[in-house]
Order: C-alpha cells, then structure tokens, then sequence
C-alpha cells in the first residue's frame, strides 16, 4: 500500500486474491439464525489456529517494515538531505521486485520441511539475525555516537532486511491458501491485512513512542523521573524483536506441521464446489513460471495495464513521500506524528471493507477514477497546510493541539482517497487474473503496483534538493551573505553563527509538477481505463478454461 506517512508499506496480494476463491463455495452447516458469535465459531471451526498462527506471521512480517518506515522520520530529525532519503528509500524496494525470485520461492523447497517452511523458517531465522547484528550497529550507523548518519550503509542494512520480509511474504501468502480450509480460504486476506498492520504499529508508531523523551515524560513517567531519553532506543528495540523472531520460529517449526485443507471434501465439510472450480490454479515449475510471465507480459491489454500501474502514482509522489519529513523539519515531534497513525490505523482496517461493496461489481475501476483527481486535490491541501501550519509555532516551538487535529483530519480524507484507488485496483487485478495461473498473474500485477509506488518517490526525493535554494543570513537580520546549498556551506554558515534559511522550498515546487503531471495522466489514460473495464476478461487469459479445451 502507499502511505503518506508509511503507516502501512505492503502490496497486500492476499488481500482480494483468496477473496474470490472463497466466493466459489457455499457454506453450508451455518444457522443463520443463531447469534453472530456462534455464527463466527461455526464458521470457522477447524482453522481458528491457523488463522491465529498467519495474523501472527503477518505480524511479524509487518515489524521490520514498520522499523524501516521509522527511519526516514529519524533520519530528518538529524537534517538528512532529501538526497539522501532517497538512496534510503531503495530498501522498500524489494516488496516491489519479489516477482523476480516469487516463481523460485514456489517452486524449489524440502518436502521434508514443507513447501512453505522451506522459506518461511530460514527467511525469520535470518531476520533476527539481521535485527541482533543491527542492534550492535545502529547507534554508530545513525550518527548517535557523534557524527553523521551514514545514510548508504544504513540503506545496505535494511534492503537485505526487507528482502527477506519479502520473501517470507511469498511463502505466507502461498501457505494461507492451503493451511485454511476452502470455505474459510477468504479470511487469509483479513489475516493478511490486520496481521501487517498490527506489526507496523508495533515496530513504527510503538517505537517512536517509546523512542521519544517527550512523549515518555508526558505519559509514561512521574515527574520526579523525567529524562531526556526515552523508555528505549532503537538499538534495544531491534535486539528485542530479533530475539522474538528467532524463539517464535523455533516455535512454528517444532510445532506447526504443513496440512494442505484447501482441497474440498464433501463427505467431511458439506462443501458444495459449483460450476467453474475445474479452473484449479496450475501447479508451475521454476522455468515454467517465467515462461508463463512472458506469456504474459505479450498480452495487448497488459501492455496497457502495465503502463497504468508504473506511471498512476508520479501524481502524488512528493505529498505521500515528503509532507512527514517536512512536518519534523518544521519542529512537529516524531512522537506527535506518530500519533496521527493511531487515528488513522482502525481506519486501515475498516476501510477496505466499508469500500468494498463500491468495487463488487463488473466496473471497479470507476471508484479508482472519481478518487483519482480527489487525491490530487488532497495533494494541494497537503501543501496548503504545510505552508500554514509553521504560522501556528508557539514561542517554545511546540504546535497547539489544534494543528495536530486539522493534520489528522487532513490524513483521514486522504486515507479515504488512498484506499479508494487501492481496493478498486485490487478488485480489478482480481476479476482479470486468470484462474488457471492466478497467483503468478496476480503477484506481477500487484508487483508492479508496488513498484509504481515506489519509483516515483525515490525519484522525487533525489531531485526535489535541486528545486530548493537556501540563503545564508545574519542571524537576527534578513541580510543574505552567500548561498547555502550544499551541507558544506550549511555547516560553514551555522559555525559562523549565521542561520542557512531556506529561500524557495523544492517541496511546493515538487508537489506542483506532481500535480500537473496528474492532471495529465488523467486525461490520457481516462478513456483507456474505462475501456479496460469494457473488454472481455477472455482477453486477459493466457490459458483457455478446460471447458473450452
């Protein structure tokens, strides 16, 4: 998902994909009078600690995610570039090429192990081995110690760190298909999508909480004990997760065997497999994969497709990507902004279900176009309110509650945007993937969904320093006494006692050119998508039903 503040950084490719498996059951042996809990129980007997065990996996899953989407707010306390964030920004990178190694992940395994565990276990396993080396690292790494952040090895840290998330992605998406039963098969994605979230809350919003001095003073500290630090720093926090990755694992491993329950048993559950289920999902070798993605990748409509996934989001690249590092440039605590992802996580959660019944239908991609120029106006407010809200700094540099209450309103309605364009795509992608190869046409699909959303902003954030032109001044004059563009010049001009201000904001410049490239976008590629929604989804498929054959 692309969020403005990271709150939540997933492609989410469960979320609809096991949704419409789900559908091609009839639940039987459910009285739809009784209560809605025993209603719940009766419809989930037999898989309720499975659907346990994958929230958790997703939880963890969601943790070093949450950690990395923490850095960059870290990273702009300490007045790193925008240069810099975004050779930092390559470590999301990897969730949005896992498509390059997914076929090898479902294709090589142990079948001593399991198909899924094969990956599973040793991906968690190194992860916290990642997380307990960082965690001996990460004070020297982040400049703590005296000097600056070493943005580059920072970035080498964390990219292996979410490859392996990534990959641990794979193999749990592939495992909730076949650890729930059919008629329950649907929740994987509930899992999928609370299990994330969950996690990156824990290791982003509960970190910066814990993390900041101000908010542990405020909440969680008498007054005879305030310090200056927080209840724990990164280094600590990241010890600690390493060791629940490794004790966890050994967990699972010991413990949790893989049972394939996907396949229907009418004599056992009732299930009632209706007409179309001859369509099974084909079971692909490693070569056989990349051969069917070439196949693919030569469809007309896909060409099409493709260019909308990589290309949609440059619209809101500087606004989603900026408006936070922007927010602590201007004094708002981490902890503070940290705090509007509590609002906005039940929103999270609910939202997909809320919007929904609106992307149900034959023509999901109409609610992506009426968000879409909605969204870019949100991107306006974004800066609208950036340039406003330093007017409200009080005398000590804190901020009034009441800009805290209009940003977090600000971010609702641009959640609400967010979400709109992101469900509609995903039950988009979900009506075209055809059966006969779903997860591999989904996981691309979704892949390059991801990488649209990711490009833009590493893109934006490498060229938005180039738009930005700041002055040296005599403190406490508006006498200009040279430029001071380059941290070289920012430093000479601080140890010289004068203030390096800036001049013209790259961020409104930014946002700007975003905005206008959107408005663009929409207006070419407006018609195509209606017309996408309009052709047979036979057109999409790269095999014929067996029914045709």
């Amino acid at each position: 998902m692309d969020e403005p503040m990271n709150v939540l950084h997933c492609d989410g490719p469960l979320l609809v994909a096991a949704s419409r498996k789900s559908t091609l059951v009839e639940r039987r042996n459910v009285d739809p009078n009784a209560n809605w809990f025993k209603r719940t129980h009766d419809t989930l007997k037999g898989d309720i600690s499975s659907i346990l065990l994958l929230l958790f996996l997703y939880l963890l899953q969601g943790v070093p995610l949450g950690l990395i989407g923490a850095i960059p707010l870290l990273l702009s306390g300490k007045h790193v570039s925008y240069g810099s964030q975004a050779i930092f920004s390559f470590a999301y990178w990897p969730f949005s090429l896992k498509l390059l190694w997914a076929p090898i992940v479902d294709s090589v395994f142990s079948k001593r192990l399991g198909r899924r565990k094969s990956w599973m276990v040793p991906c968690q396993y190194l992860i916290g081995a990642f997380m307990l080396y960082l965690s001996y690292k990460v004070n020297d790494i982040m400049g703590d110690n005296g000097g600056s952040p070493n943005v580059v090895f920072l970035m080498l840290i964390f990219l292996p760190l979410n490859f392996l998330a990534a990959t641990q992605d794979i193999a749990v998406d592939g495992w909730a298909l076949t650890m729930l039963s059919r008629k329950n098969v649907g929740y994987a994605s509930t899992c999928n999508a609370v299990g994330q979230t969950a996690g990156y809350f824990l290791g982003n919003i509960v970190f910066l909480a814990l993390e900041s001095p101000t908010f542990c003073n405020d909440f969680l500290r008498s007054k005879e004990n305030y310090k200056d630090t927080g209840i724990i720093d990164l280094a600590g926090y990241v010890f600690f997760w390493g060791w629940v990755f490794i004790v966890t694992t050994t967990l699972v491993l010991v413990l949790k065997r893989e049972v394939d329950k996907s396949v229907p048993s009418n004599q056992n559950n009732g299930e009632v497999v209706p007409a179309g289920e001859e369509d099974e999902e084909l079971e692909l070798g490693v070569a056989e994969s990349y051969a069917v993605l070439y196949k693919i990748l030569k469809l007309k409509s896909i060409h099409y497709m493709v260019a909308i996934l990589l290309t949609g989001k440059l619209a809101f690249a500087a606004s989603d990507g900026m408006t936070s590092l922007k927010l602590i440039e201007m004094g708002i605590p981490k902890d503070r902004l940290a705090g509007i992802g509590v609002f906005l996580t039940p929103m999270q959660i609910m939202l997909p279900w809320m919007i929904g019944k609106w992307t149900a239908g034959p023509r999901p991609l109409n609610v992506f176009l009426l968000a879409f120029p909605y969204r870019i106006f949100i991107g306006g407010v974004f800066a609208a309110l950036v340039w406003w809200t330093p007017h409200f700094s009080l005398p000590d540099g804190k901020f009034e509650y009441s800009v805290y209450i209009v940003w977090i309103t600000g971010y609702i309605f641009h959640q609400l945007a967010t979400y709109s364009m992101f469900v509609s795509m995903m039950a988009f992608i979900a009506q075209i993937s055809d059966p006969r190869i779903g997860g591999t046409y989904m996981t691309m699909l979704n892949t390059l969904n991801n990488l649209g959303g990711n490009w833009p902003v590493t893109v934006v954030l490498a060229v938005t320093d180039w738009f930005t032109y700041k002055d040296c001044v005599v403190k406490g004059t508006k006498e200009i006494l040279y430029a001071c563009n380059t941290k070289v010049l920012a430093d000479q001009c601080s140890s010289g006692g004068d203030v390096c201000e800036v001049a013209v904001d790259g961020y409104f410049i930014s946002v700007a050119i975003c905005s206008v490239i959107g408005v663009i976008w929409y207006k070419v590629f407006y018609n195509k998508i209606k017309y996408l929604q309009k052709i047979p989804r036979s057109q999409w498929r790269v095999f014929p039903s067996r029914s045709a054959e």
